[in-house]
């Protein structure tokens, strides 16, 4: 069995396993010039890592999603027992056959450069982006035929069959609107406006120098008289350096780390200290699985047996105690075992078994060779903190002792982006995607054929495509009623487990980090999805 001190001594002498490279800490020092005004009119947070632009619409990454909904509003937002509260849409009603929900839009919101809000912006997103483009948004909106538009202020969403898990989805950390006038005509994938956006929510996009920081500053023409932001400026500075940003925090320089700012040995410390607050609730309705994803383009990985050997070598326990401080569990399907209205009990697993896992590769014809390696392969960690690197060498070191060679890739999150969505340039990689409150929302997209979209974030990389995976899919996308829709959610874990297109890893617990002195934060499910609107001094 692998300690933690063992782990590390060998991942520390690992020196062909490179690191993930950063943006020079030289490259911070301009930072300290946002820092005009006091802490009263100006909050200093962190973002990691920085991604490839900051419209959550289109880039569904943690970090693009955090910063994004402090400059879009949703068609709803959401109370503390996740239940839809009016936004953008004032009020809807829902027909009886949960076939047509129709919005009623709020007529005094207007664009950061000043265009009127209409529900032309709702009807252009929700057909010609989201459905097509977000990697979510084709299986949440699957029977969503038409949004109809009457007038300027109401928007019709008539479904061919009723979708109750879009109630989880109307908010503007997944389903953006994004402003018609502007995208219109264009790819909205490669819009530059992506790097420079335009919403309608409390904070206007002001300024991104790259590997430095973003500015946002307060919307003065903001609709919500209710809820005007308290802060004048968020500034979320862009630190690569675990031990640069935990000095930050100390210091009192930064006051907001919404996720992976410290490793998790400083964060056990920070836990007890009086001078901070760290909550894992807001990360509750995420629901995180991380996963070792194959590319099934590869030759090696189309062989079943390869796949269920990888499976059998990675001692999932260890990975979670070990490498990421009880902060994990073994996941034992691609749906979180908390999640009791979906997850289904008795799914095969794969147990810690490395001479199973030898027999197999032995049988698929991979023996061992010069050196006693069966195959070599590449690994392509998420540049979203250490912690998947440390993951990344912990299997690496795990598949050696079956000879399997695994060359870890260090990239950043444009280069990961592009090789593993767009080129599908990778052998495997260590990843984690949402499985969000519903399966539809988050799960489908791994395992659906509909969901190979070239250049489109956080979509099935995997190449994965089967027709009883895609019927069980359809079936639980286009049905309704809970009871019928059940089997198709069940089919869907099994095959998933069968397959084994990944290996499912853990269930991850996120956390955000905030000064003590700061309240006014949300408390819902998805409160690290939340604007920071109503966040003030205390």
């Amino acid at each position: 069995m692998i300690t933690r001190r063992q782990f590390f001594q060998m991942a520390a002498s690992a020196a062909a396993s490179p690191l993930l490279p950063g943006v020079s800490l030289a490259a911070q020092e301009g930072a300290s010039v946002l820092a005009t005004g006091s802490q009263t009119n100006v909050l200093q947070a962190v973002i990691v890592p920085e991604p490839a632009g900051w419209v959550a619409g289109l880039n569904i990454s943690n970090p693009a999603v955090i910063v994004s909904v402090n400059l879009f509003d949703g068609l709803v937002t959401y109370d503390d027992a996740f239940r839809p509260v009016p936004q953008l849409a004032q009020s809807w009603e829902e027909s009886a056959d949960h076939r047509t929900i129709t919005f009623h839009l709020r007529k005094d919101v207007k664009w950061h450069d000043g265009h009127p809000f209409t529900s032309a912006d709702v009807q252009y997103s929700l057909m010609e982006v989201t459905k097509r483009v977000h990697p979510r948004g084709g299986a949440t909106f699957a029977t969503l035929d038409a949004v109809d538009t009457p007038d300027d202020h109401t928007a019709a969403f008539r479904f061919s069959s009723p979708v109750p898990a879009v109630w989880s989805a109307l908010g503007g950390y997944e389903t953006q609107i994004l402003p018609k006038h502007l995208y219109a005509g264009s790819q909205p994938l490669t819009n530059p406006l992506n790097a420079h956006p335009v919403g309608n929510g409390p904070y206007v996009f002001k300024e991104w120098v790259r590997g430095n920081y973003v500015v946002l500053e307060r919307n003065p023409d903001y609709w919500d008289k209710a809820n005007q932001p308290h802060f004048a400026r968020i500034v979320f500075r862009i630190i690569p350096d675990e031990g640069t940003r935990l000095t930050a925090l100390q210091s009192g320089d930064l006051r907001y780390a919404p996720t992976d700012a410290v490793s998790l040995p400083d964060l056990a410390r920070l836990r007890t200290d009086p001078r901070f607050v760290v909550s894992s609730h807001v990360f509750d309705g995420v629901a995180p699985i991380s996963f070792l994803d194959f590319n099934l383009r590869r030759k090696p990985f189309q062989d079943l047996r390869v796949r269920q050997a990888f499976a059998h070598a990675i001692n999932r326990d260890a990975l979670a105690r070990v490498v990421w401080y009880g902060l994990a569990k073994p996941a034992e399907g691609p749906i979180p075992s908390y999640q009791t209205r979906f997850f289904k009990p008795g799914l095969p697993q794969y147990a810690y078994d490395p001479a199973k896992a030898e027999a197999l590769l032995d049988a698929a014809g991979l023996r061992r060779g010069e050196g006693g390696v069966r195959l070599r392969v590449n690994n392509l960690p998420l540049p979203f903190g250490n912690q998947y690197v440390l993951s990344a060498q912990f299997i690496q070191q795990q598949l050696r002792h079956i000879g399997v060679e695994l060359e870890l890739v260090s990239t950043d999150v444009p280069t990961f982006n592009r090789r593993v969505y767009a080129d599908y340039d990778f052998d495997t990689t260590i990843n984690w995607y949402a499985a969000f409150a519903d399966p539809q929302l988050g799960v489908t997209r791994r395992y659906w054929t509909k969901a190979i979209k070239p250049g489109s974030t956080s979509s099935n990389a995997t190449g994965y495509s089967t027709p009883e995976m895609d019927r069980a899919i359809e079936g639980l996308v286009s049905v309704s009623d809970p009871v019928a829709r059940k089997p198709f959610i069940d089919q869907l874990q099994q095959i998933a487990q069968e397959q084994v297109p990944s290996v499912n890893l853990l269930e991850l617990h996120f956390y955000a980090i905030h000064a003590a002195s700061l309240g006014g934060f949300s408390s819902t499910p998805m409160g690290a999805y939340s604007s920071l609107a109503s966040v003030r001094n205390t």
